[in-house]
């Protein structure tokens, strides 16, 4: 291994890089988003009229 020439380390670095790359693009789009359906939430706005 201390052997290999500065080229080899490259192509090794480049496998693993590529790898991990793939990997990690693969599981970022497989996953579905989540379908929530939308419900119109109302907000509750509660008036008080102060009376200083």
């Amino acid at each position: 291994m201390p052997q290999m020439m500065p080229m080899e380390w490259t192509l090794l670095y480049l496998t693993f890089l590529m790898t991990f790359l793939m990997f990690n693009i693969m599981n970022y789009f497989t996953q579905s988003p989540n379908k929530k359906t939308k419900t119109k939430e109302s907000i509750n706005i509660h008036k008080t009229s102060w009376k200083w």
